[in-house]
């Protein structure tokens, strides 16, 4: 586990997830109908190289990509390729880069033009609740706070959580302890302490929550085939709270 405890440290990790947050701003304004989803991947390459980074995933456990791209049932780990997004599709970006030995994480999903009212439903309730994630990540609460307000604000809008895949702590490298499930009982989990570094994920589906991984090995799905929802900011934690190193500016 990585603890931040300098200026310059907090400097680098600034700076990784600035590079990942930019990216994915990117990819937001270039995923419309008739792209497909390999152009999303050679948009994130050309971006990372620019900005002195390099991708955490290409080459990851055999990994082939720079990013994740997930559309409608594809809950993670979407591998980019022929695939054409399509009008009313929702899209996952996940963009995980390095620099200087720091990582930054981020993860967004979003509409392709109109989308239908179930979609738009699961949409917020995934912002909901990673907003209501990071509110729970303070100094001296508890790891499962974070993961009960996700599971709390999913059940209360009629959805449910992703079990199989975590959060996880982040820093000088990709995943690091603790892990953050999407659910868990208040009071529970190791303590929050300043200095860490959280990769706060919410992984939400509009139905079941038990998932399967493709003949792919990588792209994980929804059992029933219903869409899902991924959002994800690097948060650090502060004396005084917090800091989202992530924060999107577009949605």
């Amino acid at each position: 586990m990585t603890i931040l405890r300098s200026r310059r440290e907090i400097a680098k990790m600034r700076e990784s997830s600035r590079i990942a947050r930019v990216v994915i701003e990117e990819l937001i304004g270039a995923a419309e109908p008739g792209v497909i989803t390999q152009k999303l991947d050679d948009i994130a390459a050309e971006t990372i190289r620019r900005h002195g980074a390099a991708s955490a995933t290409v080459g990851y456990k055999g990994y082939p990509k720079h990013i994740c791209v997930s559309v409608n049932e594809e809950v993670v780990h979407g591998i980019p390729g022929k695939r054409v997004l399509r009008e009313g599709d929702i899209v996952s970006l996940d963009v995980c880069v390095h620099k200087d030995g720091y990582y930054g994480d981020c993860a967004g999903t979003g509409p392709l033009g109109e989308v239908d009212e179930k979609k738009k439903k699961l949409l917020d309730v995934g912002r909901r609740a990673l907003d209501a994630a990071i509110a729970k990540a303070l100094p001296d609460n508890r790891v499962e706070d974070i993961s009960h307000a996700i599971e709390t604000t999913a059940k209360e809008m009629g959805c449910s959580v992703v079990r199989e895949y975590t959060g996880h702590g982040i820093g000088t490298s990709m995943h690091e302890d603790p892990k953050i499930p999407n659910y868990g009982r208040p009071g529970n989990g190791p303590r929050i302490r300043p200095g860490m570094v959280l990769a706060i994920e919410v992984m939400i589906n509009s139905g079941t929550y038990e998932v399967k991984v493709l003949a792919d090995k990588w792209t994980v799905v929804t059992a029933d085939g219903l869409p899902s929802v991924h959002f994800e900011n690097t948060v650090a934690i502060t004396k005084e709270g917090n800091e989202v190193l992530t924060c999107l500016k577009k949605t």
